[in-house]
């Protein structure tokens, strides 16, 4: 899968924290896109929402940025 670790100031630190902190930004960012354009008033599972978009932007960053993206 191409995950190597990034040495920090002589600490390793594993890419899907990186991936998972963009991961929530993104997420972030398009939930507030979403209830910008279709507002509070619609009744969702707003923990479950939040949770699977996490899980679906993190993943898509991670295939992004995976050297073996291009092969597939």
């Amino acid at each position: 899968m191409g995950l190597k670790e990034i040495a920090v100031g002589g600490i390793y630190l594993s890419p899907l924290l990186i991936y998972a902190l963009l991961g929530f930004i993104g997420a972030l960012i398009v939930r507030t896109v979403l209830h910008r354009l279709v507002g509070q008033h619609i009744p969702w599972f707003e923990a479950w929402f939040d949770a699977a978009l996490f899980v679906i932007i993190t993943v898509a960053v991670a295939f992004a940025f995976s050297s073996t993206a291009g092969i597939v």
